[in-house]
């Protein structure tokens, strides 16, 4: 008996997918574990494997097209039964499918004009030309004198240009404002006519959710941001020291922050929280969040239980995480359950800068880069190396002493790097 295929729910904040690419066509023979077809959703691009034995007898979403969760994504059966009441029957309940391209049905366009998710370059879009301006009467005899207005005059002036080569399109040959402005050293009036250019490409699933998530957080959680900065002269001297002993892989300053942060987050449980609406859930377990950019948004795959492993081993899970995230090749293991989430721009040269809670965490931290300036020590003004961080709380769970609490503790933990680094912790 034919069995409908429908388009599934990948990840916990999916509500529609893009098929990507059909491994099999109708009419095919579809073994059970067999990969189907290739399903976008909004974190990554990932294989959908058939869960039964069949011939592929109805592609219900083309390549390149957008369908709700749920939505009738194909029907497997026997060679060559009738599914016709099958499809009636589901059609009344299924999500209605839209193309991914943002060319309107109504009108046709050339196949090669067609926008379609996964081109490698959109259609660039070119504005219709300006009519050619007419060339202009020339200026009556004035006696030598060239007619201008008063702001003409002081703009030809401050160019260094004659006005009296100057062609005026106002009344009786007067030279305007705009006529200077468009002189060209060649002796015309006028430029050769700019063409406006640009491009469109339809939202891919990541940057619709990332645009939903992001702005129910903003606008929902009320949001308060603590700064403190941070002197990072021990922690770069721990860092070249561990290095030196390390290879080849090496820890990086943002291996430290992590390990820093999760080590806070055990002292200051209220931080590391969720907001669930009619409660508040304190976690015991730290799950750090490391936002990674990538071509599309953001990416956020998590570090579980970051407390209780070694600088090696979060620097070798992040990086493998990152190179994941750019693959697209994420698995939702890989992106669920963060309890605290860290935005580093540090290597961006960004020196400070606020982030947007990532939901459902109770607070974000955005870490800015380590610059060299002059700072204080021992009473003297010296070149020192500080690092700003901003936190930011969700008011319903985080106070503002709780969180100032923790940011300080994390300060402590990266200007004396012996505070976190016990045995086994490198």
């Amino acid at each position: 008996m034919a069995e409908i295929v429908r388009m599934p729910k990948l990840s916990d904040t999916m509500t529609e997918g893009v098929v990507a690419a059909w491994h099999k066509k109708v009419g095919d023979k579809v073994k059970s574990g067999e990969v189907l077809a290739e399903i976008e959703t909004d974190k990554a691009t990932m294989e959908f494997e058939s869960f039964t034995d069949g011939v592929l007898l109805h592609i219900g979403v083309e390549k390149g097209k957008t369908a709700a969760v749920d939505s009738v994504l194909a029907v497997l059966g026997k060679e060559g039964e009738d599914i016709t009441a099958l499809l009636a029957g589901a059609a009344s309940a299924a999500p209605k499918v839209e193309a991914v391209s943002s060319v309107p049905k109504k009108e046709e366009k050339p196949k090669e004009q067609e926008q379609v998710q996964g081109q490698e370059k959109p259609p660039t879009v070119v504005a219709p030309a300006p009519a050619p301006t007419p060339t202009p009467k020339p200026a009556p005899a004035t006696n030598g004198r060239t007619k201008a207005s008063p702001l003409a005059k002081q703009l030809a002036e401050e160019k260094g240009i004659d006005i009296g080569r100057v062609h005026g399109t106002g009344p009786e040959g007067r030279v305007t404002k705009q006529d200077v402005e468009n002189f060209t050293s060649g002796g015309s009036s006028y430029s050769v006519p700019q063409v406006e250019q640009f491009e469109e490409v339809p939202v891919s699933q990541m940057r619709k959710t990332i645009a939903k998530r992001l702005s129910e957080s903003l606008f929902t959680a009320p949001h308060f941001y603590l700064t403190l900065e941070i002197d990072m002269e021990r922690a770069m001297r721990v860092r070249e020291a561990i290095n030196k002993q390390v290879a080849p892989e090496k820890v990086s300053f943002n291996d430290l922050v992590i390990k820093a942060v999760a080590a806070s987050l055990k002292q200051h449980p209220k931080v590391n929280s969720s907001w669930l609406g009619d409660r508040i859930r304190y976690n015991q377990h730290v799950h750090i969040g490391v936002a990674v950019a990538v071509e599309e948004g953001l990416l956020v795959p998590v570090v579980r239980f970051a407390d209780g492993k070694s600088l090696r081993v979060i620097g070798a899970e992040v990086r493998d995480l990152a190179k994941k995230a750019k693959e697209k090749k994420l698995q939702p293991a890989d992106w669920e359950g963060n309890t605290f989430t860290i935005s580093n721009l540090g290597m961006f040269g960004i020196e400070e800068f606020t982030a947007i809670i990532n939901p459902p965490d109770a607070c974000i931290m955005a870490i800015g880069g380590i610059m060299e300036k002059p700072v204080v020590r021992n009473g003297q003004i010296v070149i020192g190396h500080t690092m700003k961080v901003t936190l930011s709380c969700d008011h319903r769970v985080v106070d503002g002493a709780t969180g100032a609490a923790f940011l300080n503790t994390f300060k402590g933990m990266l200007e004396e790097p012996a505070l976190m680094l016990g045995m086994g912790a490198i």
